[in-house]
């Protein structure tokens, strides 16, 4: 109760901050580099920026992370789990045959990229690649003179530092203008905990061609972390370690066809190694190590065009895997090959000077060589007011189908021994959403309101039974039913954005006897965020991040509770006469809560670290 008095407390105190001094000018900061426009703190405490670290407050998006978010990070959208949630960059879907687990695995500096969007419902069975809930998309951002070091250290003899430089020549080609940023980012630390330790670093460089209407890029990234925890993945008081090694290249061209019209062609290849060790002391040859290796590559053609009559939206996706592994043997294959395409027309009418109504109609059909097809139908209406002076309204209502293959960890693990057990006969899960929502910006507000109701038959969770010391793969049918409001508020001095899940859920595991479950059932019945960005003046900036949640019971949780309040808070220094400079002091998990978002995995402790921006 102490803990939530004080986050009341501070955060008020922060809202009075807010408020402009009726006789001081205000003080212009140079611009801020923002990786999601809803969340407060852009850069992480204990390591260097990733596409998860923006996430972990993100209203929308669900973060169970595992010590650090920048470590190892599930991500949940609307109450799925960690494998039910999809990544794309352009025309790039991310992927990782062997587990979920890796989906976050990004080796992609947040500089290069946009925001992410939170696609759901028609927008993710459109955009997403077998991910049943929800998909993170971004794209790539164009590329201007501009470079930037940042230099940090904290608690824990944690170091971190990222230097990115962007350059934009004179050449052109093709009418277009010829550019390339690279970026390098290292951290180190020894942890909030014995054997807590990590090392990360990540290399990226690209090439641009941009013009009026069309943008290519080229992009090579590399990243290597080494991580430790207790119970990193199994209750078992074991000391684990992680030792994971990206690489993506990719190429994408997007180019715009008119008021409607867009088209855009992607090519990428990823591969992942992974050395987990269940105990980081034993010798090689025991437990340690279950080694994997992945490889994803893949194409991609997705466009929407005017065709008069009606609009046409479509996509074609083709990709193919391979998996090396020492112990995930047991299935019947480690390669497979998928293909989807879809096809959505659209029609509008116009009702008046500003509203229109869109009914937006078609299917996807998904395909490998290992199981049969599946066919997705969609529908979505909706109607909208045209933007006037900043206003803006959209009122919809969707139904969509989607569908998803197991990973490799569940289809090849032993079925009868290990830590982890699998079943080689898990097939297609398939989801069905209902979805009712309205989205609005007025002036200084901008709104998100849905309800909706989600059916997944055959999911593939991760469950306990009692008297067996593993993990088990085991499919279940559930329901969820759930609510979601975001609500941002927009001032010179002051940013506010409020957000609220709610989520109930029904399960049934057929003739399995679980008697708790990791993923599926490890879910916020109630999850309040707040962000706030205050501009108090002469240079100083306050952001703090906050999270409130109720969890669903869980008896794999052993320690922190159901309910938790955590907070990240940073202070940030412009000088007037160096306004290029920047002074950073922050907190994360300001009150040191001990909540567990993955059930038996201690929770990190309160961090502290310092740093310095310089951008040129």
């Amino acid at each position: 109760m102490k803990k939530e008095s004080g986050a009341r407390l501070l955060m008020l105190a922060m809202l009075a901050a807010g408020t402009p001094a009726a006789a001081e000018p205000p003080f212009e900061l140079p611009e801020y580099m923002v990786y999601s426009p809803r969340v407060a703190l852009q850069e992480p405490t204990g390591a260097f920026a990733m596409p998860v670290t923006a996430l972990r407050y993100e209203p929308l998006v669900d973060v169970q992370a595992r010590n650090l978010a920048e470590g190892q990070a599930d991500i949940a959208i609307r109450g799925g789990i960690f494998e039910n949630t999809g990544f794309r960059i352009g025309g790039a879907v991310l992927y990782d045959p062997q587990t979920g687990h890796y989906f976050a695995d990004i080796p992609v500096a947040p500089a290069m990229i946009s925001a992410p969007r939170i696609l759901t419902g028609v927008g993710n069975v459109l955009a997403g690649f077998n991910a049943n809930v929800g998909t993170i998309a971004y794209d790539w951002q164009r590329i201007r003179s501009h470079g930037e070091l940042t230099l940090v250290a904290g608690q824990y003899d944690s170091l971190r530092g990222s230097l990115y430089q962007g350059v934009v020549s004179n050449a052109s080609m093709a009418g277009g203008t010829l550019a390339a940023d690279a970026e390098v980012s290292r951290s180190t630390s020894d942890g909030p905990v014995p054997f807590g330790d990590h090392r990360f670093q990540r290399y990226n460089v690209r090439l641009q061609l941009a013009g009026p209407t069309a943008q290519t890029d080229l992009f090579y990234g590399y990243q290597a972390k080494f991580f430790g925890w207790p119970n990193l993945y199994t209750p078992f008081g074991s000391d684990e370690t992680e030792n994971l090694e990206t690489v993506l290249v990719a190429l994408n061209h997007r180019s715009s066809r008119g008021a409607d019209g867009w088209l855009e062609v992607g090519a990428f290849w990823r591969r992942n190694k992974d050395d987990y060790a269940f105990n980081r002391f034993a010798p090689l040859g025991s437990v340690h190590p279950y080694q994997h290796t992945t490889w994803t590559s893949g194409a991609t053609f997705s466009g929407h065009d005017d065709l008069g009559a009606f609009l046409l939206g479509f996509n074609a996706e083709v990709l193919a895997d391979n998996l090396k592994s020492t112990s995930l043997i047991y299935g019947r294959f480690h390669t497979r090959t998928y293909e989807k395409i879809g096809l959505t027309p659209e029609r509008i009418w116009t009702l008046d000077a500003r509203r229109r109504l869109t009914l937006r109609t078609g299917a996807t059909c998904d395909n490998t060589n290992r199981d049969g097809s599946a066919v997705s139908p969609l529908v979505e209406i909706a109607l909208d007011d045209a933007p006037s002076g900043g206003d803006s309204h959209r009122l919809f209502f969707s139904y969509a189908q989607s569908t998803q293959v197991p990973t490799y960890t569940a289809l090849n693990s032993s079925p009868t021994a290990g830590l982890f057990r699998g079943n080689s006969n898990l097939g297609r899960s398939r989801s069905h959403d209902l979805e009712l929502g309205c989205d609005g910006a007025q002036r200084v507000w901008q709104t998100h309101v849905a309800v909706f109701y989600r059916r997944d038959d055959q999911l593939v969770d991760w469950t306990f039974q009692r008297g067996v010391i593993a993990r088990l793969a085991d499919p279940v049918d559930i329901s969820t039913a759930g609510a979601e409001a975001v609500v941002k508020w927009s001032m010179p001095r002051c940013e506010i954005t409020l957000g609220y899940t709610f989520l109930h859920k029904n399960a049934d595991y057929g003739a399995a006897t679980v008697a708790g479950s990791f993923y599926a059932l490890n879910f916020p019945k109630h999850r309040l965020t707040a962000a706030i960005v205050a501009r108090p003046g002469g240079g100083f900036e306050l952001r703090m991040d906050n999270q409130a949640r109720i969890q669903e019971d869980n008896p794999l949780r052993t320690v922190g509770g159901n309910r938790a309040v955590i907070s990240s808070l940073g202070l940030f220094y412009r000088p007037p006469h160096a306004r290029d400079l920047a002074l950073s002091l922050q907190v994360d998990n300001l009150w040191n809560s001990d909540f567990q978002a993955v059930p038996a995995v201690p929770a990190a402790r309160r961090q502290v670290s310092a740093g310095l921006t310089d951008q040129w």
